[in-house]
């Protein structure tokens, strides 16, 4: 037991780490690639930067908040936050006070706030489901008490993100959501009949919206209009293969000078890319399969069920972002609005990506209790 106490507290101090060196590749690439779009618009380089950096502060902030939360406030409270977030989402989406940027309206615009409440939705979504689970464990893997009530959940919470739209963020809150449901070894026979559903349910919705399938005719061959839809991606590419080995040198991107837009949200990834090379791109991509690897280490090791789902949840949902993230900007995937967990600026994001790691502490730490 002791042992377990101390492999776990290792786990999580790898895990800690690694995040860490996340948030710092964020903050300088942030700065970095935001600075002369900064100035030129905005009249000061640090204003990104500046931001970023109250969305860090306010994540951490979250994260010694939950330490002096009950545990089982957070689990029996779940329904009622997932509730709550469901509702903004939707207000955000549907009423005026939504705030539509670059075509979709995923802001709640307040007089003394501006966010995102589709990234508490991911959260609180993951509490759910695995709040679901855990009550449900005596029920089996009843399709009529158990699955159908999570589909349609699952299904009112798409039908919203799809209307701001945020086809990418359904996707992967619905793939999230399967994941964690085979990792509980729940409802496994009806997930692979929802799955054959869902193929022609994306064709149709791609179909659906021209842009959708515009966005796939350009990821297919995004030359064909090169000053167009393809400029983009073409000027992504650019960044990525200018950067060569070992990079155009931290701050010297050229990419970043009007050619490349997004460049540090989206497409910030490029940008690291340019300056750092291959090598800098691929400690990137290592320290978030690291933080895959040590977060669902994590994960087996804790023996409260409601902790192993909600935990598999927070590093999954993360891990496909950025998965989702570096295929698009490395022209593997069509274009979405994805931003990089912990690099790509965005104070929402950012900081409810802090929350899903302080909750993964107040987990763990809640594990050593009981052990």
């Amino acid at each position: 037991m002791i042992a377990h106490k101390k492999q776990l507290k290792t786990d999580l101090s790898i895990f800690l780490v690694i995040v860490a060196m996340l948030l710092i590749v964020g903050l300088l690439f942030i700065y970095s690639s935001s600075s002369v779009f900064a100035l030129e618009k905005l009249g000061s380089a640090h204003y990104f930067f500046k931001k970023q950096l109250v969305g860090l502060v306010l994540g951490l902030i979250a994260i010694m908040a939950l330490r002096i939360i009950p545990f089982e406030l957070i689990k029996k409270t779940a329904p009622l936050f997932f509730l709550v977030s469901l509702v903004l989402t939707a207000i955000a989406t549907f009423s005026p006070l939504g705030q539509n940027i670059h075509g979709s309206s995923r802001w709640l615009s307040l007089p003394f706030l501006s966010f995102q409440p589709s990234e508490l939705l991911k959260i609180s979504l993951i509490l759910y489901i695995a709040y679901f689970l855990t009550k449900k464990e005596k029920q089996g893997s009843s399709f009529l008490h158990g699955f159908l009530p999570l589909l349609i959940v699952l299904g009112i919470t798409s039908v919203i993100l799809l209307k701001q739209p945020d086809f990418g963020l359904t996707v992967t809150l619905v793939a999230t959501a399967f994941i964690i449901m085979f990792i509980a070894n729940r409802y496994i026979k009806y997930i692979g009949f929802a799955l054959l559903a869902c193929i022609p349910l994306l064709i149709a919705l791609v179909v659906a919206k021209s842009y959708r399938t515009k966005r796939i005719l350009t990821f297919l061959n995004p030359w064909a209009d090169a000053q167009g839809a393809g400029f983009q991606i073409i000027q992504s590419l650019i960044a990525i293969g200018s950067g060569g080995f070992f990079g155009a040198g931290i701050g010297e991107s050229k990419q970043k000078f009007f050619y490349l837009p997004m460049q540090h949200t989206d497409f910030i990834f490029s940008i690291i890319a340019e300056e750092t090379g291959f090598l800098g791109a691929s400690f990137v991509i290592l320290l978030f399969l690291l933080f895959l690897y040590f977060g669902l280490r994590i994960a087996w090791q804790l023996t409260d069920n409601f902790s192993l789902f909600a935990t598999v949840g927070f590093v999954t949902v993360i891990s496909l972002q950025a998965l989702i993230n570096i295929l698009v900007t490395t022209g593997l995937a069509p274009t979405k609005g994805i931003g990089l967990p912990f690099i790509s600026y965005g104070n929402t994001a950012l900081t409810c990506q802090l929350i899903m790691v302080g909750l993964i502490i107040a987990m763990v730490r809640e594990n050593g209790a009981r052990s």
